[in-house]
């Protein structure tokens, strides 16, 4: 919409041509989302530095509950993809836009609310992470009225793009506008479908499905959130800046028109890819595996596409720190796309899941492409609304060098780690028995590993501080054009019956409800088809007759064990291998997560699988492992625990999370409902009875009662030969 307040324009009307029409691009929120994006991404790569330092020394955890990696690594993994990222990409689209479409954004305020909303939703996931409110889901931890608060904040953005597209005076719409809708659109269905969950209290919730489908639900979000979050917006940047930074067309129309439609319909089956040989049936990882090796050519087509694009202008990419940025963002993007279906295949897989290898592969790809990227953006756009040159290209180079060797010493120490530690698991004697039966063993290997990720982690946050510096002196020695003045001729209406000149996609490039249409087709077909068998044939998720719900006090613990962010670091899915049965105990079966509400199987290993750690250790054990973990386990990189013996256990909520679960087919009793603290305080009575027979005194309404009883009770409820329940 037109500022009021600005002067109008004269209209320009040549003799026979169309009036042209003055408006004003908004600079002002282009700029306010660039600085939210450079400041928010220095708070997350801060943290990722700690982060790092703290799994090679444990003091780096700063003896607070706060502080610990469990609590942190969320925050961390938040903060860069929707504070750091989000930013980056609002700045772009609002920037991109408005000149693809030749008008102002549809609404100022709704802009403003767009940012002050984003902003306010992440200083919420800053308070509440590091307090322990999380649903534990990977990329998914904040609770239910944030996720309510994004739902509102993502629909007034929808509502601000499209109606921008629809007052637009250029009738074509541009291959980056399709990306931004395929990723408006499909963000938002896996934000809603994923977020179901049942509030039990403000900050407290349950999800709204149990065990295999939970997992199947989070990773078709999870993947989806990289494909539809860190990948689809960043293509629609890179087709519009990296033309513009080189000022050459982009390489191939039509082999855009591949890369967008291919890649959206393929990616939203790959989810199952990050769950193989867990207890989810085995036709939906097929699947995942099927379509994400399928991906690499769409995924190539557009690296392709982008790097062709600088056919010609390759001397420009050794003066320029702006494209010598994009062009290692696109080569970042196309290793870490082949790399992806790579580790799909199950015997690949096999050896780098739960190893640090996905770190390394995760990094390349958010520190190459999604930083590199908005680092190019940044320095091309910064100068353009401040009407000045960039302050300094020598600091510019001096990021780009900085930020490229932090990469390769964050990532090759990784994989180096992560190779060693798929070994290491699954290395037998001549006689065969686990070479390396201690799991510390095999930590102790990579803690080298962990000391040169972290100074890698420390270099590139070098270079983002460089950047910072760059840009502020750039800002300082210019002056913000806050509106730009523009002129557009308004969309001529074609006669009844007229053909459209060129390609026959040109057709739905100029109707974008058209386009929203069929692209939310596109991304709808796969996700249904995994998960409408897995919800709805009883065959995918079998019974077994022995799994029981939680008591009331380990549904506490468990609790507890989600807040402290234990699953951060531990799995409880052991997968049919010799050697994690030999190591772990019977592999895990599906039916024994039926009432686990979030699943728990983890993503990463850098302490040993808990699902069959249940009555192996006495209670003292597990105490003295939270309080002190070098007293059971020397050398331990996991933190202390002691508050947990100190607070007393929150059980205000005991009823509610009972009826909470019940509601949602756990067949709880509602006497037990009525009684659940006082079935809770008789087995924590019990626990606190035979921790004192051991020399330990600690009081039964203590956390660290309800989560001991939580971990003698995982992997329990079957025998190594239970029977399954109809078979």
């Amino acid at each position: 919409m037109l500022l009021e307040t600005l002067p109008k324009e004269k209209k320009v009307v040549p003799p026979g041509a169309p009036a042209v029409d003055s408006f004003y691009y908004d600079n002002k929120i282009v700029r306010n989302f660039a600085f939210a994006s450079v400041g928010w991404g220095l708070v997350a790569m801060l943290v990722g530095v700690i982060v790092a330092f703290q799994l090679a020394n444990p003091a780096m955890n700063m003896g607070t509950e706060y502080t610990t990696f469990g609590r942190i690594r969320p925050l961390h993994t938040n903060a860069a993809i929707f504070a750091f990222v989000g930013n980056g990409i609002f700045m772009g689209v609002y920037y991109a836009l408005q000149r693809l479409c030749k008008t102002r954004m549809y609404s100022d305020k709704l802009s403003q609310i767009h940012f002050w909303g984003w902003q306010l939703i992440i200083v919420a996931a800053a308070i509440t992470l590091p307090l322990g409110f999380t649903t534990s889901k990977e990329y998914a931890e904040l609770e239910w009225p944030i996720d309510i608060a994004i739902t509102v904040i993502w629909v007034v953005f929808g509502w601000n793009m499209f109606g921008t597209i629809l007052q637009r005076r250029e009738r074509h719409l541009y291959v980056a506008i399709w990306f931004f809708i395929s990723t408006f659109l499909t963000v938002a269905v896996l934000h809603l479908v994923n977020s179901f969950e049942i509030p039990v209290s403000f900050l407290k919730s349950y999800s709204g499905y149990a065990g295999v489908q939970d997992a199947l639900v989070q990773w078709w979000y999870g993947h989806n959130a990289v494909a539809f979050f860190l990948t689809t917006p960043y293509l629609g940047l890179m087709y519009y800046f990296l033309p513009k930074a080189a000022n050459r067309p982009v390489y191939s129309y039509r082999l855009s028109i591949i890369h967008f439609w291919a890649l959206i319909f393929i990616y939203i089956w790959a989810g199952p890819h990050h769950l193989l040989y867990t207890a989810l049936p085995d036709w939906a990882q097929s699947l995942g595996v099927v379509f994400s090796v399928m991906l690499i050519a769409p995924s190539w087509g557009g690296m392709i596409n982008g790097l062709l694009t600088l056919r010609g202008a390759w001397d420009k990419v050794a003066e320029s720190p702006v494209l010598k940025f994009m062009v290692v963002a696109i080569t970042t993007y196309g290793m870490a796309v082949f790399e992806g279906p790579m580790l799909s295949l199950k015997n690949v897989n096999a050896i780098a899941h739960f190893t640090d290898w996905i770190v390394a592969h995760v990094h390349v790809g958010t520190l190459g492409w999604n930083g590199f990227l908005t680092f190019g953006v940044l320095y091309w756009l910064i100068p353009r609304i401040f009407q000045t040159k960039l302050y300094s290209n020598k600091l510019a180079n001096t990021h780009f060098w900085l930020g490229t060797l932090g990469i390769l010493f964050y990532a090759i120490p990784m994989y180096w780690a992560g190779f060693t530690q798929g070994l290491m698991w699954k290395q037998f004697t001549a006689e065969g028995t686990l070479q390396y039966p201690n799991f510390l063993e095999t930590v102790f290997q990579i803690i080298p590993m962990y000391y040169l990720r972290g100074i890698g982690g420390a270099m590139y946050l070098l270079g983002a501080f460089v950047m910072a510096y760059n840009l502020f002196k750039t800002v300082r020695q210019g002056e913000l054009l806050a509106d730009e003045v523009a002129h557009a001729a308004p969309i001529q209406k074609l006669p009844k019956g007229a053909k459209l000149d060129g390609h026959w996609h040109r057709w739905i490039e100029r109707r974008p409800i058209q386009l929203a249409v069929w692209a939310t087709v596109a991304i709808l077909i796969g996700g249904l088809i995994e998960m409408i068998p897995t919800f709805l044939i009883e065959s995918n998720v079998p019974t077994i007759s022995s799994v029981k719900p939680y008591t009331s006090l380990e549904l506490q613990g468990r609790d507890v064990y989600i807040k402290e962010g234990c699953n951060n670091c531990h799995s409880q899915m052991v997968r049919p291998f010799r050697s994690e049965t030999e190591r772990y105990g019977e592999y895990s079966k599906a039916g024994e997560f039926v009432y686990d509400r979030p699943f728990l199987w983890g993503s990463k290993r850098t302490g040993p699988d808990v699902h069959r750690v249940g009555g192996k250790y006495p209670h003292s054990w597990h105490y003295n492992h939270m309080i002190d973990p070098t007293t059971m386990s020397p050398g331990s990189i996991m933190p202390p625990y002691p508050w947990l013996a100190e607070k007393d256990l929150d059980i205000s909520n005991t009823s509610d999370k009972i009826h909470a679960m019940r509601r949602m087919g756990v067949p709880y009793s509602e006497q037990y409902e009525k009684n659940a603290n006082e079935h809770l305080m008789t087995q924590a009575r019990e626990i606190a009875v035979e921790l004192g027979k051991e020399g330990i005194e600690v009081k039964p309404e203590k956390e660290i009662v309800a989560l001991i009883a939580y971990l003698q009770r995982l992997g329990t409820d079957i025998k190594a030969k239970e029977e399954v329940a109809g078979k």
